[in-house]
């Protein structure tokens, strides 16, 4: 690991060896030393973990270095030469038009003919408030019985806001994670309608009560889906460690949160014990309880920890065998999603052939007589042992095309929850993360299925879900 420019590992492996060579120091002396250094190598891999060899994200290094452009790649910022661009396209429908009469004062007289116009369009947009007043006719007979007209079944109060109001501000509190006071601004201060906090909440909670029929139809979807992916992530609940849980796949997101993060928490969330199917994680021990489905482990984990264990302990081995997992995946990702038989042996027996080289860089550290339970071993060494107890997990996306290389789409579903506890600091109560994660499950599994979530939210409260809800 190098600090400034300093090979840390090479300066302390210098020491050591002075330290050893020194005849002249005492016991005392040369085992404080040796506590020192030992100190010192667990401060200096602490300081050399980052986002790229171990599980620290990007938004924790504030001081981190950006990465440098590959050689050859100088590409100036901006779309390349080629791109097709996203410019507005004139539309035959304006909904207003002004015309722009020449000034004949301003060119020379004589007489002229009309040779058409020259035209120019503007996008822009109105927001403004509009009220519709429901006028229920009363009729009353001879005897003086009155009789009124039926409002429509959503108009139920003398004054109400409407579903254009509900949907606007479910979209800007749990999609766009606008807080509930920013959100009361936005309808004062730009649209000139007054609105508290309270009726924003009973939007989201309306919300999520629609939303009871799609929960259930996510979890049939996600338990008949032959692959799913998911992860896990720490939440703040009423100022107390919560977990949300997330089971997705390409078309449908769910989740769940709850006090605990083991399988008892999984148990609750009501998929995963009856599912069969093929299960991409990240090699959490409480995924391996459900023996009864297939796993496949995350390789972006994996490269991360590869990079680590020959930053950090110089093992060449996790460098080679980072080198052939990228290689494979691009083969794998060139071949349609699935080796030849003959192509999938050689590289299982590149990969033994790097684990076992590993087992003679990396020995297992020898067990301690009279100590109970599991020797500790180094982190190499732990991952060493892990690709090569589950080889098959960790290569089934080259035998299995449906199987991605990485977790990626659990990640990039939990990740805008990280911006909601940045943004608001914890959720009041568990019904809060619950009202959260039902809502923004609906709108990302609308946003996947090419449905825009303003105009989902809109039809939700009008009472309509999506088809494709209908359809499943």
């Amino acid at each position: 690991m190098v600090v400034e420019d300093i090979d840390v590992n090479q300066t302390l492996a210098k020491a050591r060896l002075i330290l050893k060579e020194e005849k002249s120091l005492s016991p005392a002396f040369k085992a404080v030393f040796e506590v020192l250094i030992l100190l010192v190598s667990l401060l200096a891999n602490r300081l050399g973990l980052n986002s790229r060899n171990s599980h620290i994200p990007p938004s924790q290094q504030a001081l981190r270095h950006r990465r440098t452009k590959s050689p050859g790649r100088n590409k100036k910022p901006g779309g390349q030469k080629g791109h097709p661009g996203s410019n507005l396209q004139r539309t035959d429908a304006p909904d207003a038009i002004e015309e722009i009469l020449i000034d004949r004062k301003t060119i020379p007289p004589g007489h002229y003919r009309s040779a058409g116009y020259e035209s120019r369009q503007v996008f822009d947009m109105n927001v403004s408030l509009h009220v519709t007043e429901y006028r229920a006719e009363i009729l009353e007979d001879s005897q003086g019985k009155r009789f009124v007209a039926d409002f429509p079944k959503n108009v139920s109060c003398a004054t109400q806001y409407g579903p254009e109001v509900k949907a606007s501000s479910v979209y800007l509190s749990l999609f766009q994670l606008v807080p509930l006071s920013r959100v009361k601004e936005h309808f004062d201060h730009q649209v000139g309608l007054p609105m508290s906090k309270g009726s924003i909440s009973n939007f989201n909670q309306e919300a999520y009560e629609r939303l009871a029929p799609f929960e259930a139809w996510a979890k049939k979807q996600l338990l008949n889906s032959p692959l799913n992916h998911s992860d896990e992530t720490g939440i703040r609940v009423n100022n107390k460690t919560f977990w949300l849980h997330t089971l997705v796949n390409s078309s449908v997101t769910f989740y769940h949160p709850d006090p605990k993060r083991g399988q008892e928490a999984i148990d609750r969330m009501g998929i995963l014990p009856q599912y069969r199917g093929t299960l991409c994680h990240d090699h959490w021990k409480p995924y391996y309880h459900y023996d009864a489905l297939s796993h496949a482990l995350c390789n972006a984990h994996h490269l991360r920890e590869l990079e680590r264990a020959y930053e950090q302990e110089a093992q060449t081995w996790a460098k080679k065998m980072q080198t052939l997992l990228l290689d494979l995946h691009q083969e794998v990702e060139q071949s349609g999603g699935l080796l030849p038989n003959q192509k999938i042996t050689d590289y299982r027996k590149r990969y033994r052939s790097i684990l076992k080289k590993g087992e003679t860089e990396c020995p297992a550290a020898p067990k301690i007589l009279g100590k109970r339970g599991r020797t500790k071993q180094s982190f190499a060494r732990n991952l060493l042992e892990r690709l090569k107890n589950f080889e098959n997990d960790t290569l089934r996306f080259m035998t299995s095309k449906d199987v991605p290389f990485t977790n990626n789409q659990a990640e990039r579903d939990l990740r805008m929850t990280k911006v909601q506890q940045k943004i608001s600091g914890c959720f009041r109560s568990l019904h809060g993360a619950e009202i959260f994660c039902r809502v923004r499950a609906f709108l990302s599994t609308c946003k996947k299925n090419n449905l825009s979530p303003t105009h989902a939210l809109r039809n939700l409260f009008l009472g309509v879900l999506p088809d494709f809800i209908h359809d499943g």
